[in-house]
């Protein structure tokens, strides 16, 4: 999907590092990411004979790309996505790098001559004892010299380090001017080893994968959601359904997985209500203006199709397919055999400060169409407003009016300009640097009949330091024709596959419900909490004792 899975979140870049994380930028984000899900993942078709004949220059790549991606956008698809995160990068090449490039033995400058020391001293302790002979032996007598010459000659350095502050006069060996300069800035012996358990843990046992259908002549789309953890004494699944229709602009989720977590937590009379229930909640409920669905989707592909025309020539370019298994880091390795098994690839590779200002020309292009197509949902000095009138109040309306209200208020703050201070100057460059070092990169696979068969899908999380390894995330999607005799959902039962009236709950009306409920003095002492501090169970009901 295009650019959606960044999952995960934290892969929407904004105007700084901090502000990727801004919690109005996230919820824009969110929203905008909606229509991505839906319409950003096409089964498209490369013209295969052009792409054949035509030189496999970056131009051809990115027009064949741009080609492909708008030719079937309505076209009807299954697919199956599977998403891995690693870190094994943080400590793969501990062993290849040498000298300043290695981790550090300790978390302290001060320390570190003494530590490194220890820890060599320790390790010929250990050698000694599995050879059977004493570490005072004369048969170590070289080694410990050795030893003891290393941890001298690192103290005088690092006194000659902090001396030369004061006096640059002072010379400081090349070596340890350059690993005291950036001591800050690199991997201890203690990263590493949480780096391992991480990997070993949590990463390796975890899988992410959704499935689906995507039937937009029927106003139809599934998710089926899926988390596993396979570790050798712990095994353990949840899945969400997920049902999209398209044509009433209703979003369905399947109730089990909120069940136990609302009884517990806010409705003490639930009981099994909600068992083989949908959980339907309305995209419109009426107070969104007419066409605004249709113009917005048209607007998203607008923005697309703008960005990607002003997107450099040098990010695409051909890739032959054996060579996929060459890339570091290496990609997953039940990945990797369908996408080795394609006729041709194309690639794009953007840096993070590219896919920032992708972002915020999207961002722009859908502001400037929205709020010209329906000037009603644009507040005046929008950010001041967001909790005021009709923000207040849980509405369709409300919430794109607010969503409006934070792409412009991004919009302005990345324009106006800043008096920094030499430690935010300092920061910001820092900043950069680690986003320099982070990317994405997009793979396009294509049969030999220029069917397009999967997306992959390689992002780099920025690390705390520019000079850190960052954590790798990989999405494959895969594309296939719907086949009539797969179930959307084959965890459901056959009778609820499809919501309706009757095996969905309306989460409009079942809160207005609960709301009373609480007003007439029932309800859990968590809900009472939480509903006293809502604007909208407040307006309707006053103060909740």
């Amino acid at each position: 999907m295009k650019k959606a899975h960044q999952i995960i979140a934290s892969h929407l870049p904004s105007a700084s590092l901090a502000s990727v994380l801004n919690g109005n930028r996230l919820f824009a984000g969110a929203l905008v990411t909606g229509a991505l899900l839906l319409t950003g993942c096409q089964s498209t078709s490369l013209d295969h004979s052009n792409a054949t004949t035509a030189k496999q220059t970056p131009v051809a790549a990115k027009t064949a790309l741009a080609t492909a991606l708008q030719k079937q956008r309505r076209q009807s698809f299954s697919y199956h996505s599977n998403l891995e995160i690693s870190n094994e990068q943080q400590f793969s090449d501990i062993n290849m790098e040498i000298d300043a490039k290695a981790p550090v033995a300790s978390g302290y400058i001060d320390e570190y001559c003494e530590d490194t020391h220890d820890q060599a001293y320790a390790a010929l302790i250990t050698q000694a004892e599995a050879q059977n002979k004493d570490i005072l032996a004369a048969y170590y007598d070289a080694q410990r010299t050795v030893l003891k010459d290393r941890y001298l000659e690192c103290t005088d350095a690092y006194e000659a380090w902090v001396e030369s502050k004061y006096d640059s006069e002072i010379t400081v060996p090349a070596f340890y001017q350059q690993l005291f300069d950036h001591y800050d800035d690199r991997a201890t012996a203690q990263d590493i080893k949480k780096a391992k358990l991480l990997d070993a843990y949590v990463l390796k046992p975890l899988s992410i994968n959704a499935q689906g259908v995507y039937q937009p002549m029927a106003g139809k789309a599934t998710m089926l959601a899926s988390v596993q953890y396979q570790a050798r004494n712990h095994q353990s699944s949840i899945n969400q359904p997920i049902y999209l229709d398209l044509k009433n602009g209703n979003i369905y989720l399947w109730a089990d997985n909120f069940a136990m977590f609302n009884s517990e937590l806010l409705d003490d009379k639930l009981g099994t209500k909600w068992r083989n229930k949908w959980l339907k909640l309305a995209i419109d409920d009426g107070t969104l203006p007419k066409g605004f669905g249709s113009e917005f989707i048209k607007s998203h592909f607008a923005a697309l199709d703008a960005t990607f025309d002003a997107a450099p020539i040098n990010q695409f370019d051909y890739v032959a397919p054996n060579t996929l298994a060459l890339l570091s880091p290496k990609l997953p390795v039940h990945q990797l055999p369908a996408m080795l098994a394609s006729k041709q690839v194309i690639r794009r590779v953007q840096s993070a400060e590219s896919y920032e200002q992708f972002y915020q020309d999207y961002m722009r292009i859908i502001y400037e169409r929205m709020s010209q197509r329906y000037p009603e949902l644009v507040k005046e000095s929008a950010a001041d407003e967001v909790g005021n009138t009709d923000a207040d109040k849980f509405t369709s309306k409300a919430l794109v009016q607010q969503m409006l209200a934070m792409i412009k208020s991004g919009m302005d703050s990345g324009s106006e300009p800043l008096e920094e201070t030499m430690a935010e100057a300092k920061e910001k460059t820092a900043e950069s640097a680690m986003l320099a070092s982070a990317g994405t990169q997009e793979l396009y696979g294509f049969d030999k009949r220029g069917q397009l068969k999967w997306q992959h899908l390689r992002s780099e999380l920025p690390s705390e330091t520019a000079d850190s390894k960052n954590m790798v995330i990989d999405v494959l999607q895969q594309y296939s024709a719907i086949s009539a005799k797969d179930m959307a959902f084959p965890n459901l039962p056959s009778d609820v596959q499809v919501p309706n009236a009757s095996n969905s709950i309306d989460v409009r009306e079942y809160g207005s419900e609960l709301m009373q409920y609480y007003r007439d003095g029932n309800g859990t002492a968590m809900g009472k909490m939480m509903f006293s501090v809502m604007p909208m169970a407040k307006e309707k009901f006053g103060a909740i004792e």
